[in-house]
């Protein structure tokens, strides 16, 4: 008798992340229950994982990076951990200025233009 299972990749069960969209402004009052909410939404999801959309927070401020340093710290005690979706470049800028690292999701990888491009042409200038 043969205990091996079938050939091929084993069943994969791919759970999707749930997506807490993160208003804004928050107040520092409102913290509270988005933590609750981030903990809910592990606990129901069993994803591991929660996805902030945090384009509409608005311009970040150190009560948006205490938000999102609270709302890690409860995904992490839930076993889990967020996501963030659509940061504004001054919030990956900010988070890095006081040292902290999120994942993100649809991050645009900055690029230098190619060599030998011009981006604008004056009247007179040879082609090259």
């Amino acid at each position: 008798m043969s205990s091996a299972g079938p050939p091929g990749l084993p069943h994969v069960d791919a759970v999707t992340p749930a997506v807490l969209v993160l208003p804004g402004p928050v107040s520092r009052g409102e913290t509270p229950r988005f933590c609750d909410e981030v903990r809910a939404l592990l606990e129901t999801t069993r994803a591991g994982v929660v996805v902030c959309d945090v384009g509409g927070l608005g311009p970040p401020g150190l009560g948006v990076v205490d938000l999102l340093a609270r709302l890690e710290l409860t995904a992490r005690r839930a076993g889990g951990r967020i996501r963030l979706r659509d940061p504004d470049p001054a919030l990956h800028a900010l988070l890095d200025l006081v040292g902290l690292r999120f994942e993100t999701e649809r991050q645009v990888e900055q690029r230098e233009p190619p060599l030998g491009v011009e981006e604008a042409v004056e009247p007179g200038d040879a082609a090259v």
